[in-house]
Protein backbone atom coordinates (compact mmCIF):
# COMPACT_ATOMS: atom_id res chain seq x y z
CA UNK A 1 0.00 0.00 0.00
CA UNK A 2 0.88 3.63 -0.93
CA UNK A 3 -1.23 5.47 0.65
CA UNK A 4 -3.60 5.30 -2.64
CA UNK A 5 -6.76 5.13 -0.42
CA UNK A 6 -10.14 7.12 -0.17
CA UNK A 7 -10.52 10.03 2.03
CA UNK A 8 -12.87 7.80 4.09
CA UNK A 9 -10.64 4.52 3.86
CA UNK A 10 -7.77 6.89 5.44
CA UNK A 11 -10.00 7.76 8.21
CA UNK A 12 -11.33 4.78 9.49
CA UNK A 13 -7.32 3.37 9.08
CA UNK A 14 -5.99 6.24 11.67
CA UNK A 15 -8.87 6.88 13.84
CA UNK A 16 -10.67 4.95 16.69
CA UNK A 17 -13.57 3.02 16.00
CA UNK A 18 -16.98 5.53 15.87
CA UNK A 19 -14.92 8.32 16.63
CA UNK A 20 -15.11 10.37 13.54
CA UNK A 21 -17.29 13.58 13.28
CA UNK A 22 -17.54 15.42 10.28
CA UNK A 23 -17.36 19.13 10.71
CA UNK A 24 -20.13 21.35 9.31
CA UNK A 25 -18.54 23.19 5.99
CA UNK A 26 -18.50 26.56 5.35
CA UNK A 27 -21.20 27.91 1.85
CA UNK A 28 -20.03 29.33 -1.07
CA UNK A 29 -22.09 30.57 -3.96
CA UNK A 30 -19.62 30.05 -7.20
CA UNK A 31 -19.91 31.27 -10.71
CA UNK A 32 -20.82 28.59 -13.30
CA UNK A 33 -17.58 26.81 -14.30
CA UNK A 34 -15.74 28.53 -11.46
CA UNK A 35 -14.02 31.67 -11.74
CA UNK A 36 -12.35 31.32 -14.44
CA UNK A 37 -15.68 30.00 -16.54
CA UNK A 38 -13.48 27.25 -17.34
CA UNK A 39 -15.65 25.07 -19.77
CA UNK A 40 -16.59 21.75 -18.37
CA UNK A 41 -15.58 22.53 -14.67
CA UNK A 42 -18.75 22.26 -13.25
CA UNK A 43 -18.96 18.84 -15.18
CA UNK A 44 -16.27 17.82 -14.09
CA UNK A 45 -17.12 18.09 -10.44
CA UNK A 46 -20.07 16.85 -10.63
CA UNK A 47 -18.55 13.55 -11.86
CA UNK A 48 -15.63 13.73 -8.90
CA UNK A 49 -18.58 13.87 -6.61
CA UNK A 50 -20.56 10.88 -8.49
CA UNK A 51 -17.41 9.23 -8.37
CA UNK A 52 -16.03 9.43 -4.72
CA UNK A 53 -19.35 10.28 -2.83
CA UNK A 54 -17.33 13.64 -1.88
CA UNK A 55 -18.14 17.16 -2.37
CA UNK A 56 -15.11 18.12 -2.56
CA UNK A 57 -11.34 16.94 -2.63
CA UNK A 58 -10.83 16.77 1.89
CA UNK A 59 -12.66 15.55 4.10
CA UNK A 60 -12.87 17.56 7.80
CA UNK A 61 -13.84 16.39 11.04
CA UNK A 62 -12.45 15.58 14.72
CA UNK A 63 -11.22 12.38 15.87
CA UNK A 64 -9.93 9.93 18.23
CA UNK A 65 -6.40 8.52 17.35
CA UNK A 66 -5.80 5.74 20.03
CA UNK A 67 -7.30 7.96 22.56
CA UNK A 68 -6.17 11.39 22.26
CA UNK A 69 -8.65 13.84 19.83
CA UNK A 70 -7.50 16.04 17.20
CA UNK A 71 -8.76 17.77 13.89
CA UNK A 72 -8.44 15.95 11.06
CA UNK A 73 -7.68 16.64 7.30
CA UNK A 74 -8.05 13.66 4.79
CA UNK A 75 -7.61 14.44 1.16
CA UNK A 76 -9.28 12.71 -0.95
CA UNK A 77 -7.34 11.98 -4.78
CA UNK A 78 -10.44 10.56 -6.60
CA UNK A 79 -11.60 14.00 -5.86
CA UNK A 80 -10.08 15.74 -9.58
CA UNK A 81 -6.66 14.91 -7.88
CA UNK A 82 -7.09 16.26 -4.28
CA UNK A 83 -6.58 19.26 -5.77
CA UNK A 84 -6.82 22.67 -4.13
CA UNK A 85 -9.46 25.01 -4.69
CA UNK A 86 -11.65 28.05 -2.95
CA UNK A 87 -13.70 26.03 -1.57
CA UNK A 88 -11.68 23.18 -0.26
CA UNK A 89 -9.24 26.71 1.05
CA UNK A 90 -13.07 27.69 2.66
CA UNK A 91 -12.50 23.67 4.25
CA UNK A 92 -9.16 24.00 5.59
CA UNK A 93 -9.89 27.56 7.27
CA UNK A 94 -12.75 25.85 8.87
CA UNK A 95 -11.09 23.23 10.17
CA UNK A 96 -8.11 25.42 11.54
CA UNK A 97 -10.18 27.52 13.56
CA UNK A 98 -12.33 24.84 15.06
CA UNK A 99 -9.25 23.42 16.13
CA UNK A 100 -7.95 26.60 17.90
CA UNK A 101 -11.12 27.52 18.89
CA UNK A 102 -11.17 24.07 21.07
CA UNK A 103 -7.43 23.36 21.88
CA UNK A 104 -6.90 20.35 19.30
CA UNK A 105 -3.88 19.35 17.75
CA UNK A 106 -4.34 18.98 13.28
CA UNK A 107 -3.46 16.36 11.68
CA UNK A 108 -3.47 16.59 7.78
CA UNK A 109 -3.34 13.34 5.87
CA UNK A 110 -2.47 14.49 2.60
CA UNK A 111 -2.86 13.12 -1.01
CA UNK A 112 -3.07 16.34 -3.62
CA UNK A 113 -1.69 16.90 -7.01
CA UNK A 114 -1.49 20.66 -6.32
CA UNK A 115 -3.55 23.38 -6.91
CA UNK A 116 -6.49 23.21 -9.22
CA UNK A 117 -5.55 24.91 -12.19
CA UNK A 118 -9.23 25.40 -13.30
CA UNK A 119 -9.36 27.96 -11.00
CA UNK A 120 -6.22 29.45 -12.36
CA UNK A 121 -4.27 32.08 -9.41
CA UNK A 122 -7.73 31.69 -7.47
CA UNK A 123 -6.83 28.38 -6.90
CA UNK A 124 -2.80 29.07 -5.98
CA UNK A 125 -4.22 31.91 -3.27
CA UNK A 126 -5.56 29.60 -1.41
CA UNK A 127 -2.06 27.92 -0.38
CA UNK A 128 -1.95 31.61 1.40
CA UNK A 129 -4.79 30.75 3.36
CA UNK A 130 -3.66 27.48 4.28
CA UNK A 131 -0.31 28.90 5.03
CA UNK A 132 -1.63 31.83 7.63
CA UNK A 133 -4.12 29.25 9.58
CA UNK A 134 -0.88 26.82 9.94
CA UNK A 135 0.99 29.67 11.36
CA UNK A 136 -2.10 31.04 13.78
CA UNK A 137 -2.49 27.70 14.66
CA UNK A 138 1.32 27.58 16.15
CA UNK A 139 1.39 30.75 17.56
CA UNK A 140 -1.52 29.18 19.69
CA UNK A 141 0.64 26.51 20.93
CA UNK A 142 -0.65 23.47 18.98
CA UNK A 143 1.23 20.87 16.83
CA UNK A 144 0.72 19.68 13.40
CA UNK A 145 1.24 16.02 12.23
CA UNK A 146 1.33 15.67 8.86
CA UNK A 147 0.93 12.11 6.87
CA UNK A 148 2.03 12.23 3.33
CA UNK A 149 0.20 9.95 1.15
CA UNK A 150 0.22 8.79 -2.87
CA UNK A 151 0.51 11.58 -3.97
CA UNK A 152 1.61 14.50 -2.09
CA UNK A 153 3.00 16.96 -4.44
CA UNK A 154 3.09 21.11 -5.42
CA UNK A 155 1.68 23.08 -2.39
CA UNK A 156 -0.35 20.56 -0.37
CA UNK A 157 3.73 19.47 0.18
CA UNK A 158 5.15 22.84 0.90
CA UNK A 159 2.42 23.94 2.99
CA UNK A 160 0.29 21.27 5.16
CA UNK A 161 3.01 18.81 4.60
CA UNK A 162 6.40 20.10 4.90
CA UNK A 163 5.00 22.92 6.87
CA UNK A 164 3.85 20.39 9.75
CA UNK A 165 6.24 19.67 13.16
CA UNK A 166 6.09 16.09 12.77
CA UNK A 167 5.81 15.02 8.80
CA UNK A 168 5.07 11.03 8.76
CA UNK A 169 5.11 9.49 5.19
CA UNK A 170 3.65 6.03 3.83
CA UNK A 171 6.51 3.52 2.20
CA UNK A 172 6.43 3.97 -1.24
CA UNK A 173 4.51 7.42 -1.17
CA UNK A 174 5.17 10.01 -4.12
CA UNK A 175 6.41 13.19 -2.12
CA UNK A 176 8.18 16.11 -3.59
CA UNK A 177 6.86 20.20 -5.17
CA UNK A 178 7.18 18.77 -8.34
CA UNK A 179 4.47 16.64 -9.42
CA UNK A 180 5.47 13.54 -11.89
CA UNK A 181 4.29 15.31 -15.15
CA UNK A 182 6.06 18.46 -14.90
CA UNK A 183 9.28 17.46 -13.54
CA UNK A 184 12.25 17.29 -16.09
CA UNK A 185 12.20 14.44 -18.13
CA UNK A 186 15.81 12.94 -16.79
CA UNK A 187 14.70 13.12 -13.08
CA UNK A 188 15.73 10.51 -10.86
CA UNK A 189 12.33 9.08 -9.65
CA UNK A 190 13.76 8.14 -6.59
CA UNK A 191 14.29 11.42 -5.67
CA UNK A 192 10.65 12.35 -5.19
CA UNK A 193 9.67 9.30 -2.97
CA UNK A 194 9.03 9.51 0.97
CA UNK A 195 12.04 7.59 1.76
CA UNK A 196 14.18 10.52 0.14
CA UNK A 197 12.63 13.11 1.80
CA UNK A 198 13.35 11.21 4.92
CA UNK A 199 16.52 10.76 3.98
CA UNK A 200 17.20 14.55 3.30
CA UNK A 201 16.03 15.14 6.37
CA UNK A 202 12.13 16.83 4.98
CA UNK A 203 10.56 14.39 6.46
CA UNK A 204 10.78 12.62 9.89
CA UNK A 205 9.57 8.83 9.55
CA UNK A 206 8.18 5.92 6.79
CA UNK A 207 5.84 4.34 9.09
CA UNK A 208 3.88 1.48 7.37
CA UNK A 209 -0.04 1.25 7.19
CA UNK A 210 -0.47 -0.99 9.66
CA UNK A 211 1.43 0.62 12.71
CA UNK A 212 0.21 4.11 11.62
CA UNK A 213 -2.42 4.73 14.17
CA UNK A 214 -0.53 3.82 16.93
CA UNK A 215 2.76 6.26 15.86
CA UNK A 216 0.40 8.98 15.16
CA UNK A 217 -1.05 7.97 18.36
CA UNK A 218 1.42 8.46 19.93
CA UNK A 219 3.09 11.34 18.45
CA UNK A 220 -0.69 13.45 19.43
CA UNK A 221 -0.08 12.19 23.53
CA UNK A 222 3.20 13.18 22.93
CA UNK A 223 3.34 16.12 21.78
CA UNK A 224 -0.22 17.40 23.81
CA UNK A 225 1.14 16.50 26.89
CA UNK A 226 2.35 19.38 27.73
CA UNK A 227 0.33 21.69 26.35
CA UNK A 228 -1.86 22.54 29.18
CA UNK A 229 1.11 23.65 31.82
CA UNK A 230 1.39 27.34 31.53
CA UNK A 231 4.74 26.90 33.45
CA UNK A 232 6.18 23.37 32.68
CA UNK A 233 8.22 21.92 35.63
CA UNK A 234 11.72 21.43 34.53
CA UNK A 235 13.05 18.08 33.33
CA UNK A 236 14.42 15.05 36.48
CA UNK A 237 18.46 14.83 35.90
CA UNK A 238 19.18 11.00 35.06
CA UNK A 239 21.03 9.04 37.21
CA UNK A 240 24.25 8.70 35.80
CA UNK A 241 25.01 4.84 34.43
CA UNK A 242 28.79 4.98 34.61
CA UNK A 243 30.25 1.85 36.33
CA UNK A 244 33.42 4.25 37.46
CA UNK A 245 33.59 4.72 41.18
CA UNK A 246 34.52 8.23 42.76
CA UNK A 247 35.61 11.46 40.73
CA UNK A 248 38.48 11.46 37.99
CA UNK A 249 42.34 11.88 40.11
CA UNK A 250 43.06 14.14 37.08
CA UNK A 251 42.52 15.50 33.70
CA UNK A 252 43.84 13.04 31.76
CA UNK A 253 41.83 10.33 34.15
CA UNK A 254 38.68 12.60 33.20
CA UNK A 255 39.18 12.08 29.55
CA UNK A 256 39.95 8.20 29.47
CA UNK A 257 36.99 7.65 31.23
CA UNK A 258 35.09 9.84 29.07
CA UNK A 259 36.24 8.20 26.42
CA UNK A 260 36.10 4.79 26.89
CA UNK A 261 34.60 2.53 24.41
CA UNK A 262 32.56 0.38 27.09
CA UNK A 263 30.74 3.69 28.76
CA UNK A 264 27.41 4.43 28.39
CA UNK A 265 26.04 6.65 25.96
CA UNK A 266 23.47 8.14 24.72
CA UNK A 267 20.98 5.61 23.39
CA UNK A 268 21.94 4.19 26.79
CA UNK A 269 20.93 7.35 28.89
CA UNK A 270 17.68 7.32 26.79
CA UNK A 271 16.52 3.83 27.18
CA UNK A 272 16.63 4.08 30.79
CA UNK A 273 15.02 7.54 30.92
CA UNK A 274 12.23 7.15 28.76
CA UNK A 275 8.94 4.71 29.11
CA UNK A 276 8.36 5.33 25.71
CA UNK A 277 10.03 7.72 22.67
CA UNK A 278 9.39 8.53 19.51
CA UNK A 279 12.34 10.04 17.14
CA UNK A 280 12.25 13.53 15.12
CA UNK A 281 14.50 13.22 12.34
CA UNK A 282 16.11 15.79 10.28
CA UNK A 283 17.20 19.80 10.02
CA UNK A 284 14.63 20.34 7.46
CA UNK A 285 17.58 21.99 5.40
CA UNK A 286 18.31 19.11 3.63
CA UNK A 287 20.49 17.40 6.38
CA UNK A 288 20.55 14.47 8.98
CA UNK A 289 22.86 13.44 11.63
CA UNK A 290 21.65 10.23 13.16
CA UNK A 291 25.26 9.39 14.03
CA UNK A 292 26.01 12.19 15.73
CA UNK A 293 22.54 13.38 17.14
CA UNK A 294 19.07 12.05 18.52
CA UNK A 295 16.31 13.83 18.77
CA UNK A 296 12.62 13.34 20.07
CA UNK A 297 10.02 12.96 22.82
CA UNK A 298 9.56 10.76 25.25
CA UNK A 299 7.68 9.63 28.26
CA UNK A 300 8.97 10.02 31.87
CA UNK A 301 7.18 9.45 34.81
CA UNK A 302 3.97 9.82 33.36
CA UNK A 303 5.06 12.92 31.42
CA UNK A 304 6.44 14.18 27.98
CA UNK A 305 9.86 15.52 27.97
CA UNK A 306 11.43 16.38 24.65
CA UNK A 307 15.16 15.48 24.30
CA UNK A 308 18.19 16.31 22.15
CA UNK A 309 20.98 13.90 22.46
CA UNK A 310 24.81 13.85 21.36
CA UNK A 311 25.99 10.30 20.76
CA UNK A 312 30.09 10.69 21.76
CA UNK A 313 30.75 11.65 17.46
CA UNK A 314 31.48 14.97 16.22
CA UNK A 315 28.43 16.97 15.62
CA UNK A 316 27.76 17.59 12.26
CA UNK A 317 25.78 21.09 10.95
CA UNK A 318 22.78 18.99 10.58
CA UNK A 319 22.50 17.33 13.82
CA UNK A 320 22.62 21.13 15.62
CA UNK A 321 19.88 21.95 13.05
CA UNK A 322 17.44 19.25 14.23
CA UNK A 323 18.28 19.81 17.85
CA UNK A 324 17.30 23.75 17.45
CA UNK A 325 14.08 22.59 15.43
CA UNK A 326 13.65 20.27 18.66
CA UNK A 327 13.90 22.99 20.97
CA UNK A 328 11.87 25.88 19.26
CA UNK A 329 9.66 23.16 18.76
CA UNK A 330 9.39 21.97 22.75
CA UNK A 331 9.52 25.68 23.53
CA UNK A 332 6.28 26.75 21.12
CA UNK A 333 4.48 23.28 22.98
CA UNK A 334 5.36 24.69 26.77
CA UNK A 335 7.38 21.02 26.96
CA UNK A 336 10.12 20.52 29.24
CA UNK A 337 13.83 19.71 27.12
CA UNK A 338 16.75 17.44 28.35
CA UNK A 339 19.72 17.48 26.75
CA UNK A 340 22.64 15.13 27.17
CA UNK A 341 26.19 16.11 26.11
CA UNK A 342 29.01 13.71 24.50
CA UNK A 343 30.97 14.87 21.48
CA UNK A 344 34.46 15.63 21.07
CA UNK A 345 33.22 18.51 19.14
CA UNK A 346 31.67 19.90 16.34
CA UNK A 347 32.50 18.32 13.26
CA UNK A 348 35.49 20.39 11.60
CA UNK A 349 36.06 18.74 8.03
CA UNK A 350 35.55 20.70 4.90
CA UNK A 351 31.93 19.17 4.19
CA UNK A 352 30.63 20.37 7.48
CA UNK A 353 32.13 24.57 6.60
CA UNK A 354 30.39 24.40 3.52
CA UNK A 355 27.17 23.06 5.37
CA UNK A 356 27.60 25.52 7.43
CA UNK A 357 28.73 24.68 10.54
CA UNK A 358 29.37 27.99 12.16
CA UNK A 359 25.74 29.10 11.71
CA UNK A 360 24.19 25.87 12.66
CA UNK A 361 25.93 26.46 15.76
CA UNK A 362 25.13 29.91 16.58
CA UNK A 363 21.21 29.10 16.16
CA UNK A 364 21.45 26.04 18.37
CA UNK A 365 22.78 28.98 21.37
CA UNK A 366 20.22 31.64 20.05
CA UNK A 367 17.47 28.61 20.64
CA UNK A 368 18.53 27.98 24.20
CA UNK A 369 19.10 31.20 24.89
CA UNK A 370 15.59 32.17 24.32
CA UNK A 371 14.43 29.20 25.27
CA UNK A 372 11.20 29.91 27.64
CA UNK A 373 10.40 26.04 28.77
CA UNK A 374 13.20 24.66 31.04
CA UNK A 375 16.00 22.74 29.94
CA UNK A 376 18.03 20.59 31.57
CA UNK A 377 21.63 19.04 30.57
CA UNK A 378 23.63 16.51 32.09
CA UNK A 379 27.14 16.26 30.78
CA UNK A 380 27.52 11.94 29.91
CA UNK A 381 30.62 12.19 27.89
CA UNK A 382 33.13 14.47 26.21
CA UNK A 383 32.44 17.87 26.61
CA UNK A 384 34.65 19.06 23.69
CA UNK A 385 35.06 22.79 23.52
CA UNK A 386 31.59 25.23 21.90
CA UNK A 387 30.17 22.40 19.97
CA UNK A 388 29.31 20.60 23.68
CA UNK A 389 28.46 23.95 25.20
CA UNK A 390 25.97 24.89 22.43
CA UNK A 391 23.67 21.85 23.71
CA UNK A 392 24.01 22.86 27.52
CA UNK A 393 22.00 24.75 29.96
CA UNK A 394 23.01 27.65 31.74
CA UNK A 395 22.72 27.57 34.99
CA UNK A 396 21.29 24.02 34.70
CA UNK A 397 23.72 21.75 33.71
CA UNK A 398 25.25 18.83 35.50
CA UNK A 399 27.72 16.30 34.59
CA UNK A 400 28.49 12.94 35.18
CA UNK A 401 31.67 11.40 37.49
CA UNK A 402 33.25 9.62 34.18
CA UNK A 403 33.20 13.01 31.72
CA UNK A 404 34.33 16.63 31.56
CA UNK A 405 33.89 19.65 29.85
CA UNK A 406 36.98 21.50 28.36
CA UNK A 407 37.32 25.01 26.26
CA UNK A 408 39.32 22.55 23.91
CA UNK A 409 40.77 18.90 23.82
CA UNK A 410 44.33 18.21 25.59
CA UNK A 411 45.71 17.28 22.12
CA UNK A 412 44.50 20.56 20.61
CA UNK A 413 45.60 22.74 23.03
CA UNK A 414 48.98 20.95 23.35
CA UNK A 415 49.53 21.26 19.69
CA UNK A 416 48.58 24.87 20.12
CA UNK A 417 50.87 25.30 22.47
CA UNK A 418 53.80 23.54 20.48
CA UNK A 419 53.96 21.06 23.56
CA UNK A 420 54.98 16.98 22.65
CA UNK A 421 52.43 14.46 22.91
CA UNK A 422 53.83 13.88 26.57
CA UNK A 423 52.94 16.51 27.94
CA UNK A 424 49.27 16.35 26.69
CA UNK A 425 48.09 14.70 29.91
CA UNK A 426 49.62 17.92 31.66
CA UNK A 427 47.84 20.05 29.51
CA UNK A 428 44.27 18.36 30.26
CA UNK A 429 45.25 19.35 33.92
CA UNK A 430 46.06 22.74 33.73
CA UNK A 431 42.53 23.40 31.31
CA UNK A 432 40.64 21.84 34.91
CA UNK A 433 38.29 20.11 32.86
CA UNK A 434 37.18 17.43 35.51
CA UNK A 435 33.80 17.48 36.86
CA UNK A 436 34.57 18.31 40.00
CA UNK A 437 37.07 21.42 38.32
CA UNK A 438 34.11 22.94 36.53
CA UNK A 439 31.68 22.38 39.39
CA UNK A 440 34.14 24.64 41.43
CA UNK A 441 34.41 27.23 38.52
CA UNK A 442 30.52 27.44 39.24
CA UNK A 443 29.62 26.13 35.57
CA UNK A 444 28.36 22.96 36.58
CA UNK A 445 26.86 20.27 39.09
CA UNK A 446 28.22 16.85 39.77
CA UNK A 447 25.66 13.85 39.68
CA UNK A 448 28.24 11.64 41.95
CA UNK A 449 25.71 12.09 45.07
CA UNK A 450 27.73 14.98 45.91
CA UNK A 451 29.05 18.43 45.55
CA UNK A 452 32.49 19.73 45.33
Amino acid sequence: MTGRASAREILALVTDTGSFAELPYPHRDSAPDGPLRWPGYDTSRARAAERTGESESVVCGTAAVEGTRAVLIAFEFGYLGGSLGERTGDRLEAAFTHAREHRLPVVPLVATGGSRMQEGMVALTQLQRVARQSALTREAGLPQIAVLRDPTTGGGWATLGAGADIVLALPGAQVGFAGSRVRPPDADPAAYTAEAQVAAGSADAVVPPGELRRTLGGWLRLLTGGTDASSPEPAPVPEALGTVAGLPASGWDAVRRARAADRPRAARYLDAYFTYRLALSGDRCGGTDPEGMLCGFGEHRGRTVAFAAQTGAATRPAGYRTATRLIRLADRLGIPVLTLVDTPGAANDAAAERQGAGAAIAELFGAVATARTPLTTLVIGEGGSGGALALAAPGRTWAVPDSYFSVIAPELAAAILKRPPARVPETAGQLRIRPQDVAELGLIRTRDGRTP
